[in-house]
């Protein structure tokens, strides 16, 4: 990966610091519900605070069309104030006399948060006269916004073009995961990829190809790949206009002598609902009537072996309908697999995505994997191939 610079070759004290972080977390009657990506955040700013710098957040919330007072950030940071353990400041705007004021009060070490970008319609289409007023708040910029690096918006992309610019810890981390999953991986490298359709991971399955050994394939996607080598699917999501798309990635796959895994047996119900009467069989003895919802043990003990060969795995998308038991086991007992071989050194696991976030978590191995991203998105933008802009911007020439 080309070399970005880090809080490492950054000089911050008593400068103002503009540090992009993601904290577009979910709200619940004004509290926030879920705060890993604030906590994600905690090495940066505490780091900056503590070397003297003034340290200013800035962040997008929701997709507000103008101002709207239920996308304020204030809850945000006040809740990144108890997480940081260190006062947080507020500015009812990002940009103009308010910001300028509440920044030019600031003494070294303290944090404050600027009102959600997003309130400027300017943000999203990376204005250079709203980048300019964001700069003027600044000495230095620091992008720790790995989750929001696929989008070229002003705080995302031109600041780093306005000012000397960094990687923050998180956004540094997340680089040097997916450098080491599939830049310079430890061969054989497998990925999996699930989640219910083709049609939104094309890209990704031909990107993979490229890169991977083993690539197993799990979710309703699969179900398209054995209608597509003649095996019944019964009352199964499937994609039938992708019939002919999954035939040719399984011939690329053969030209380019990468193993497609898919399952040998099935866990199949007649109803999608919680405890249904399911049962597992051969991918051959599908009923008319059966729903595929999560793989089988043949399956299990298939996929599990192929990580057991393989020296690093790419985790994006569940195996089944991982949310409802008993369709958990096949995702559980892989995320459980792979957690055992990272923890014994023999894998680096690496696992992205909105779903597959949720699953590796509810497997409860979130925390036993060697890397987890919290970004969907440019997780799966970065997997498909594609360059960041946020990413792009920092990089030295």
């Amino acid at each position: 990966m080309p070399q970005f610079p880090t809080l490492d070759q950054a000089d911050v004290k008593g400068k103002r610091v503009l540090v992009r972080l993601d904290l577009n977390v979910p709200l619940d009657n004004g509290t926030v519900s879920d705060a890993t990506r604030i906590e994600r955040a905690k090495p940066t700013v505490t780091e900056l605070s503590a070397k003297g710098a003034k340290v200013i957040l800035l962040s997008h919330f929701g997709r507000p069309k103008g101002r709207d007072p239920k996308e304020s950030l204030k809850p945000v940071a006040d809740a990144a104030a108890r997480i940081f353990g260190k006062p947080v400041a507020f500015a009812d705007d990002c940009v103009g006399a308010s910001a300028e004021q509440a920044v030019a009060a600031m003494k070294a070490g303290d944090i404050l948060c600027l009102e959600n970008t997003r309130f400027h319609k300017e943000e999203e289409k990376n204005d250079p006269a709203f980048v300019a007023a964001l700069a003027k708040l600044g000495d230095v910029y620091v992008n720790d916004a790995f989750s929001a690096a696929h989008r070229a918006h002003a705080s995302t992309e031109g600041l780093a073009h306005k000012l000397p610019a960094y990687a923050g810890r998180s956004l540094q981390a997340e680089l040097e995961a997916l450098g080491k999953a599939l830049e310079t991986p430890r061969r054989p490298v497998a990925a999996i990829v699930g989640g219910a359709k083709i049609s939104t991971k094309l890209d990704l399955l031909g990107n993979l190809l490229k890169k991977v050994d083993s690539l197993i394939i799990g979710g309703a996607m699969a179900n398209t790949f054995l209608l597509a080598q003649g095996k019944p699917v019964g009352k199964s999501l499937v994609e039938r206009d992708l019939i002919a798309t999954a035939q040719q990635i399984m011939r690329q796959a053969a030209e380019a002598n990468r193993e497609i895994v898919l399952p040998v047996d099935v866990v199949v119900a007649q109803k999608f609902e919680a405890n249904a009467p399911s049962r597992a069989v051969g991918v051959d003895q599908v009923g008319a009537d059966d729903m595929i919802l999560d793989i089988g043990p043949k399956s299990i003990e298939h996929v599990v072996s192929v990580l057991a060969r393989s020296k690093t795995l790419v985790w994006n998308g569940p195996f089944g309908a991982f949310e409802m038991e008993p369709f958990d086991t096949g995702t559980v007992a892989v995320a459980e697999a792979a957690a055992e071989l990272t923890g014994a050194g023999k894998l680096v696991s690496i696992a992205g995505g909105g779903d597959t976030v949720a699953a590796v978590n509810a497997a409860g191995v979130g925390d036993r994997l060697t890397y987890v991203s919290t970004a969907g998105g440019a997780f799966l933008e970065w997997l498909e191939g594609k360059a960041l802009p946020g990413v792009e911007a920092l990089k030295k020439p």
